[in-house]
């Protein structure tokens, strides 16, 4: 009853913002075309048809698994070689999730808004015969329009952060945690990354909970990149650190820390996580007066030129293997400052080992698991983790921390089949729709 009452509140906040919805979209339609279609979506108006025959229904929870996602789609068209997918976005920041999408007939649009009327079209129109969820929060409504019509929902490759976490506990049994907690019953079947994970997503009301593994950990780099990478390797006659994934704020300080290194100085690579900041770390680099070359401005191999520069700015997107497979070291962004961390799989999947600052509480589950399999280390900033990637990229042993990243990429793969299998037999049990 409690919880009928806490939805009911949340309904109506959402309803009441919906004349200023569409009154801001129709504003801004006048000059961008895209912004009433993106609406029309978001509330489950569809000019196209729905598809036809095996539906499965794909919701991207989290911007990083983007990049994972089309794995567990391989996986499931291995399985399902005639289903239909349906993609739901639920940020801007997905929109290159269109790559997912190889085959005709599939379809890519906004998860609509969580408003009871705007979830029943959502269903109705599509008719999917299995939900999945990729590591995000369940949306209440939604989750009570898909018992209801009877869709059986899965979420894949879940997490629990501990922050997320201990919010849930500590707001007690009102508010956001209730309706977590009652949306999390109603999923047919947790597919947890950890038994970690496993423990408090059951905590949060998950019924079925299922250990999986991690589809970042299911990382298989692309050889064409790779081989690549390698040959830029050996055709360079010095060191090479790579900084992935970098956020403002850390490239500023890596720069400033490699410009006080003493010539000749390894070649540094930097490859900032968001490509609308390419030219704000070109001019840090320049401003630093260090020799920089842009991948963009050369095709093939790096000329000789390029070959003799300070910096290397990874302004090309979709390269993270290459310059991985380059390097004698990297710097994992985006945990030198409070960012959470990014995929620490990637760089042990190229055989790169990693160095990692303190905050990885995004990747939590696969940081412990590379540092206790030694493909990586932790520091406590950042000039302590260039200190320690100067060190390494010219440590005769270094080879043992590359053998033993690639170990610790093989040993973890398999999670996408292993959840695909689970998927496929929730869609065949009459009792998966409760």
């Amino acid at each position: 009853m409690l919880s009928a009452l806490v939805r009911a509140l949340y309904t109506a906040v959402l309803c009441a913002g919906a004349p200023l919805r569409s009154a801001s979209a129709r504003w801004r339609a006048i000059t961008d075309r895209r912004a009433w279609g993106d609406y029309l979506a978001r509330t489950a108006h569809y000019a196209e048809p729905a598809l036809s025959g095996n539906v499965v229904w794909l919701d991207i929870g989290e911007d990083s698994d983007v990049a994972v996602a089309p794995r567990l789609v391989q996986a499931l068209r291995e399985r399902l070689p005639q289903m239909r997918l349906v993609i739901t976005l639920r940020s801007q920041a997905h929109r290159n999730a269109l790559r997912l999408l190889p085959r005709e007939g599939d379809s890519r649009l906004w998860l609509p808004i969580d408003t009871p009327l705007a979830v029943r079209r959502f269903l109705r129109h599509h008719r999917p015969s299995v939900g999945v969820v990729l590591d995000g929060l369940p949306r209440p409504n939604l989750m009570a329009a898909a018992r209801r019509l009877r869709v059986p929902m899965v979420l894949a490759n879940a997490r629990a952060h501990d922050a997320r976490a201990h919010d849930a506990r500590s707001q007690g049994p009102f508010g956001a945690s209730l309706l977590l907690r009652t949306a999390m019953r109603r999923f047919a079947l947790v597919l947890s990354q950890t038994g970690r994970d496993a423990m408090v997503l059951r905590r949060s009301g998950g019924v079925t909970v299922d250990v999986c593994g991690s589809l970042r950990l299911d990382f298989m780099p692309s050889p064409k990149l790779v081989a690549r990478g390698i040959e830029w390797r050996q055709s360079l006659t010095r060191e090479v650190v790579l900084a992935a994934d970098t956020h403002a704020g850390e490239e500023a300080q890596l720069i400033e820390l490699w410009r006080r290194h003493q010539a000749p100085r390894p070649l540094l690579v930097i490859a900032p996580n968001d490509a609308a900041r390419y030219d704000e770390v070109a001019a840090l680099v320049e401003h630093a007066g260090l020799w920089q070359a842009r991948r963009s401005g050369w095709r093939g191999h790096p000329p000789p030129d390029v070959a003799r520069a300070d910096v290397w700015l990874g302004d090309l997107p979709g390269e993270m293997p290459l310059y991985y497979a380059m390097s004698d070291v990297a710097l994992l962004g985006g945990s030198f400052e409070p960012n959470g961390g990014h995929n620490v799989v990637e760089a042990a999947g190229c055989g790169c080992p990693l160095i990692m600052g303190p905050h990885t509480l995004r990747v939590a589950g696969e940081a412990e698991q590379s540092l206790a399999a030694r493909a990586s280390l932790r520091v406590t900033d950042l000039a302590q983790g260039v200190e320690q990637a100067l060190s390494l990229a010219d440590d005769p042993m270094r080879n043992a921390w590359v053998e033993r990243a690639l170990g610790f990429s093989a040993q973890h793969r398999g999670a996408a089949e292993r959840m695909a299998d689970r998927i496929v037999r929730v869609m065949g049990s009459e009792a998966a729709v409760v």
